[in-house]
């Protein structure tokens, strides 16, 4: 009989987390992600404001939010994580949640942020870096940003359907600048 692998564990870990959290914000009436799940502006006197600054990345308004992110989060994130590593993807999302919460903050006083997809466009930008060779850029990336910053642009600037667009491409910059530092450093 075969073993079920757990094989990429800060992704599966990640995945859960969000369910978990869900799970808590349907089980609370939503009053979990106000309080924990979602980043907005806020006294940084209040200890919850930092714990919201990482948190956000967790929460998700509903099901089709969630279901929409954990599967581009386990279809992109195992090959991210294996090429990376486990410690360094972890610092990475972490990263990308403090950056993107930080800046949603200053850019958007009156809206709250939650959701993976500022984790899910830094995967998609790690994995399109991976098959850098020779310190050329890969043809991968320009497409990418071209596609998919170029649509999350063209969101921002003309359309209002409580998406954010600047959550996305926050995501997908700290991608770029993280996977060039983690190759420029030799790390895994």
């Amino acid at each position: 009989m075969k073993k079920i692998q757990y094989n990429s564990p800060v992704i599966l870990t990640y995945v859960l987390l969000c369910l978990g959290a869900l799970i808590l914000s349907i089980l609370t009436a939503g009053r979990s992600n106000r309080l924990l799940f979602c980043v907005y502006r806020s006294s940084l006197a209040d200890p919850l404001t930092y714990v919201r600054l990482f948190g956000h990345v967790l929460g998700h308004s509903g099901w089709q939010h969630f279901f929409n992110n954990a599967l581009y989060l386990l279809i992109v994130g195992p090959a991210v994580e294996e090429r990376y590593g486990s410690r360094n993807l972890l610092v990475a999302m972490l990263v990308t949640a403090f950056v993107s919460g930080a800046v949603h903050c200053v850019l958007s006083p009156g809206a709250g942020l939650l959701g993976a997809s500022g984790i899910v466009f830094m995967l998609i930008f790690l994995a399109s870096l991976s098959g850098m060779k020779n310190g050329c850029i890969p043809l991968t990336l320009i497409l990418v940003a071209v596609l998919y910053l170029g649509q999350e642009v063209y969101g921002a600037l003309f359309l209002n359907d409580g998406v954010s667009h600047l959550g996305h491409i926050i995501g997908g910059v700290c991608g770029t600048v993280l996977g060039f530092g983690m190759r420029k450093s030799g790390r895994k």
